[in-house]
């Protein structure tokens, strides 16, 4: 693995050197929990999984039309690992990268991405507006009304579910789960 390994300290300072929005900075935490979470299931790196999760968002702000691609060079200049840039940029695979998801932590990035985003507002429109006793079928009860939170794309999550070999159900429990670990920074620990 070239390239030198970043802290989640130096992590962090370089995605909020991009990124001013507070939504965009609980996505890339909320996501980051939900890596963590799920390279404790697989026996994988937690730290390098969860800094991936953390700048996957990197360009997004200042450069929407060239996610991905913009993050990729930014990574690079900044000598991160190819293993980290792969992954940070096979997440937009099919929208804005060519990069399929390959490995299992690319996967789960792809899978859990947009995945995060409806838990997000399904929560949000809870009594308790919190993720600490939502289960995984009050997300699926929304899942099916398209209108509700119509930006998540279903098909990016379904894909990805396939690639990782699980069922959706689970996915959501698991997705949930991270983001249990990670309700106070994110502002979803509820009352």
């Amino acid at each position: 693995m070239s390239g030198n390994t970043p802290t989640r300290e130096e992590a962090f300072e370089l995605f909020k050197k991009y990124n001013r929005s507070e939504s965009l900075i609980k996505h890339a935490l909320a996501v980051e929990g939900v890596m963590r979470y799920f390279a404790r299931k697989y026996n994988e790196d937690e730290e390098t999984w969860g800094i991936v999760g953390l700048v996957h968002d990197l360009d997004y702000e200042q450069f929407p039309d060239q996610h991905c691609t913009k993050s990729q060079q930014i990574l690079e200049e900044n000598n991160w690992p190819e293993e980290y840039i792969r992954a940070v940029v096979s997440h937009g695979w099919g929208l804005c990268s060519d990069v399929k998801p390959e490995t299992i932590m690319e996967k789960v990035l792809y899978a859990i991405d947009e995945l995060t985003g409806l838990v997000v507002t399904t929560a949000l429109v809870r009594p308790s507006k919190s993720v600490m006793d939502m289960k995984a079928k009050s997300v699926k009860k929304k899942w099916k009304d398209k209108r509700f939170s119509a930006g998540v794309d279903r098909s990016i999550i379904e894909k990805g579910a396939v690639m990782m070999d699980v069922e959706i159900p689970e996915l959501i429990t698991d997705t949930i789960m991270g983001m249990r670990e990670v309700a106070e920074e994110i502002g979803l620990k509820g009352e």
